[in-house]
């Protein structure tokens, strides 16, 4: 295997290893935010897109190379069995073929992981950012709830007040009472406002949390496959072997 192979092969191994990781499910997403939120990514911030669309162009240049050359191995393999070639040139070109068709995989589930590393990462971001809103909500939710019952009680309170005082006094606590009255429709109005956006926040964490369980189950099934296909090669090489 050459050093370009070898090099492709490493990267995909380190993906492999990296969405196992965030696949874990002892490790909250509000963990990986903190980690994600670390000064030395704001400082690889700005070079971040270009290294991954180089690394995304790299791999399908790569992967049409491989490509290329399992199209090249494949007729030249036909060509030589219909001719009836040397045995020795068989065999060599057999292994020809295989390596092409080992670097294509290679590179193509690099390409495909590296592509699903990313969004997996988004996800998770996506989804530490709707927990904290949810948390944030629900304290302000209740502060208002808490706020409302306040005033209706003192607005109880003045009711009972205006009974013992003269006119005067009566249409000053009016006056306050509409006041505290119009104030008490704000703060049911901000009250429903915070309620909405609660529930579109829990809706939201419920959608995340569906979309990571099934990206991790695409993920469980492309490792299948992709280790099936790699015994299917080992097995095709002995019997070329």
């Amino acid at each position: 295997m050459t050093v370009q192979w070898v090099a492709v092969a490493s990267f995909l191994y380190a993906e492999i290893g990296l969405i196992l990781i965030f696949c874990l499910p002892f490790i909250p997403p509000q963990r990986w935010q903190k980690i994600f939120s670390f000064s030395v990514w704001g400082k690889i911030a700005s070079f971040w897109n270009k290294a991954f669309l180089t690394i995304i162009v790299l791999l399908i240049v790569l992967f049409l190379d491989a490509v290329r050359e399992v199209r090249k191995y494949s007729s030249s393999h036909g060509i030589e069995r219909s001719t009836g070639g040397r045995p020795s040139a068989h065999e060599h070109t057999q292994m020809k073929l295989f390596r092409s068709q080992r670097n294509l995989y290679i590179s193509g589930f690099s390409l495909f992981f590296w592509l699903v590393l990313r969004r997996l990462v988004t996800l998770i971001t996506q989804l530490a950012k709707e927990i904290s809103n949810k948390g944030v909500l629900k304290t302000q939710a209740e502060n208002t709830t808490k706020a409302a019952k306040k005033f209706m009680e003192e607005n109880e309170k003045l009711k009972w007040v205006l009974k013992g005082h003269d006119k005067d006094e009566e249409h000053t606590l009016e006056t306050e009472n509409k006041k505290l009255v119009e104030d008490q429709e704000k703060l049911k109005t901000e009250l429903k406002k915070a309620s909405d956006a609660l529930f579109k926040a829990q809706n939201d964490v419920m959608t995340m949390k569906i979309q990571s369980e099934r990206l991790s189950k695409e993920y469980d099934r492309l490792l299948k496959e992709h280790l099936e296909l790699q015994n299917h090669l080992e097995k095709d090489n002995k019997k070329g072997l």
